[in-house]
């Protein structure tokens, strides 16, 4: 037997506002459900993001080199996020100077690198200048930086489950 709630929102004598308010359980029962799966999610981002950051370096080795290989100083896009974080890391390369060797940048160049691959961003920079320079790759710093926030996704993953 259903039952009705007559519920005020205000003072009877006021506006006489009410609501009649109904149980309905196939309501509450999805609802739940939506927030057990999303849950359930959110659970498994985390153990998957903190279980697999490894594996991401894999996929980035195997990505990185091949682009700066064939794409930087092509690709206008693939250029600016290079010369960014190569500027912004104070790197130059994936793993060092000589990822850019044979590459079409270096073609297109004279066998010059990027600013970023010497110190003071020396434009021309030669690879025999580089090579003398403490100028690293980009990857350790890169990361460095995945590993923060692999560890900051799973704590906000694992706290937003804790909240629900």
């Amino acid at each position: 037997m259903k039952t009705n709630m007559l519920l005020w929102l205000a003072e009877p004598d006021q506006h006489n506002v009410a609501f009649i308010v109904t149980p309905c359980n196939a309501f509450l029962l999805q609802f739940f459900s939506i927030i057990l799966v999303i849950f359930i999610s959110e659970v498994a981002a985390g153990v998957v993001a903190l279980a697999y950051s490894s594996f991401a370096e894999n996929i980035l080795r195997a990505w990185a080199t091949p682009v700066l290989q064939n794409d930087y100083g092509i690709d206008p896009m693939v250029t600016r996020i290079w010369n960014t974080t190569m500027t912004d890391l104070k790197c130059c390369g994936f793993s060092n100077y000589t990822d850019f060797m044979g590459s079409e940048f270096e073609d297109q160049n004279e066998n010059g690198l990027p600013p970023s691959c010497c110190l003071n961003n020396i434009d021309p920079c030669s690879p025999a200048e580089a090579a003398h320079l403490p100028v690293q790759g980009c990857f350790d710093h890169i990361l460095k930086i995945l590993r923060e926030k692999t560890i900051t996704v799973g704590g906000i993953a694992a706290g937003v489950g804790l909240l629900e």
